[in-house]
């Protein structure tokens, strides 16, 4: 890999250039909130490497967070290039200015440019414009749930991506950057605030358009609790499959679940605001579509960030800041791509589609029963004893309870999710029928059921 300098990323030679990297850091945050330091690697691109002591990274750390203003706390690590020791340091910020040694910066392309007086004013005043979360909420504090601020703070501590602990609600959202004047901003509420109204709707559909809908939901709550309630209904809806290896039984979803919990958590963090449409996922019997009522960035398209070329342009940077530290999201910039990648891994064909009012993330449904997707996620062989198996058990069932029988034990591990109404339209078969099936399938220890009517799913004892 070359490596080269640009708008987000510096290369030093070693740490004695530190104070300048200090001063790029500044200027790179300035202007894109994000980005990279190598030491050990010239300007040129040239693998050098880096003398690494015991104390160095500690030594980089104190003269980063030292001297920049607004402080920041990198993530420093070593790392082999080229069979060589060199150190990077990633950075993430985003209440600019920020100041190095008492000036500021802005990242010109390989070059750090000084900001005059004016350009800092342009700035705040740009920021304070364009930056919906940090305006003055009408919540109060009392409208907080303390209940959700100690759960944030109980995972960004173990992210280790803040520095202090729990103390009071207000000393907490303080330190987090989230009040004004004592006062809630817009992005505290919207996290932590449980009576916020804005709502995720959720809808599954018979067909491939929505003209007639088998179940549909609005959730409503603070952004944590809406993406807890839309993941779980996608997981809810979507068909899983059991693998059975020489190890212990696998569910096999036919979305990748990381792909729908950025989908969902990215969704939230750079929606439109002001906007009152909600979030909204749909299920079809074709695809599962995730709509965000953010409009993308007019300069970019979906294709850069995939490439890994697209720079984050934060809509609501006091949220997507909050989110990071407690690994709600990934890094900036990077949701997209990590979206294609999982989709890629696991075989599924992933959309990413800009729409007039918003921007859609659509799923592939595989066809499974068609044998579509299914040779992703594991050997030939393991999937012939799958299949092996799978048909063993479905035949001592008929063998049992008869033809009917085998037909909804069929219906259940092609999808472990599936509901009653749903496995009687997919047999053809009375609700009744199915329920009375399903009782002797139960007593017979070739089923059981996990977790509530609602939300839970099937666990086959016998495959």
């Amino acid at each position: 890999m070359k490596f080269r300098e640009s708008e987000t990323v510096e290369l030093k030679k070693s740490t004695a250039e530190l104070k300048e990297a200090v001063i790029s850091i500044s200027a790179i945050l300035n202007k894109h909130s994000q980005g990279e330091v190598y030491f050990g690697i010239k300007d040129d691109g040239t693998v050098v490497g880096q003398m690494v002591g015991k104390d160095t990274i500690k030594d980089v750390t104190q003269t980063i967070t030292d001297n920049l203003d607004p402080k920041i706390f990198p993530k420093i690590e070593y790392r082999k290039i080229e069979d060589k020791d060199c150190l990077v340091v990633e950075f993430h910020g985003i209440n600019q200015p920020y100041f190095a040694y008492g000036r500021a910066y802005m990242r010109v392309g390989e070059s750090d440019k000084h900001l005059t007086a004016r350009e800092i004013e342009q700035q705040i005043v740009k920021k304070k414009r364009l930056s919906w979360d940090s305006e003055i909420s009408d919540k109060i504090l009392k409208d907080v749930s303390t209940t959700t601020v100690k759960e944030y703070m109980r995972k960004a501590n173990a992210a280790r991506r803040i520095n202090f602990k729990y103390t009071d609600v207000k000393t907490t959202l303080g330190k987090l950057g989230l009040l004004d004047g004592g006062k809630l901003t817009n992005a505290a509420e919207v996290l932590f605030c449980n009576r916020y109204l804005l709502e995720f709707q959720a809808a599954v559909f018979a067909g491939t358009d929505k003209l007639t809908f088998l179940d549909i939901r609005s959730f409503k709550g603070n952004i944590f609790s809406l993406r807890e309630q839309a993941e779980a209904y996608v997981k809810e809806h979507i068909k899983w499959r059991a693998e059975i290896t020489s190890g212990p039984r696998k569910e096999i979803p036919e979305i990748p679940v990381d792909a729908i919990r950025e989908a969902v958590g990215n969704s939230l963090c750079h929606r439109d605001f002001s906007n009152p449409k909600g979030n909204e996922v749909a299920i079809f019997k074709d695809r599962v579509d995730i709509y965000n009522p953010g409009t993308f960035p007019e300069e970019l398209s979906p294709n850069d960030f995939i490439k890994g070329k697209g720079y984050s342009i934060l809509r609501n940077p006091l949220i997507a800041e909050t989110m990071f530290k407690s690994e709600d999201i990934e890094k900036w910039a990077s949701g997209l791509k990590r979206i294609y990648e999982e989709c890629k891994a696991a075989g599924v064909k992933v959309e990413f589609k800009q729409v007039k009012t918003g921007f859609v993330v659509s799923f592939i449904r595989p066809r499974w029963e068609e044998g579509e997707g299914l040779g992703n996620t594991g050997s030939r062989g393991g999937e012939e004893k799958i299949k092996a198996d799978r048909g063993d058990t479905a035949e001592k069932v008929r063998s049992k309870y008869g033809e009917t029988a085998e037909k909804i034990f069929l219906s259940i591990t092609g999808n472990l999710f599936i509901k009653t109404h749903e496995i009687a339209e997919q047999t053809k078969l009375s609700q009744r029928t199915v329920e009375n099936v399903i009782f002797r399938l139960k007593r017979g220890r070739f089923l059981k059921r996990v977790g509530p009517d609602k939300g839970g799913h099937w666990e086959v004892l016998k495959i």
